[in-house]
């Protein structure tokens, strides 16, 4: 585990213990637009030649 990544866990459990639920949903929101973004940027690079 990276450090950048250790810290980016330790931001988001803080988030969720001071703001609670909506943080939470939050970052469900988040989590799941970075999986399309990542999901179709895979697609693009391949359409694209890549690979």
């Amino acid at each position: 585990m990276t450090t950048q990544l250790a810290f980016d866990l330790i931001m988001i459990a803080l988030a969720a213990r001071v703001f609670g639920a909506d943080a939470i949903a939050l970052l469900r929101r988040l989590a799941a637009a970075g999986v399309r973004a990542g999901v179709s940027e895979m697609s693009r690079h391949e359409r694209e030649g890549g690979r």
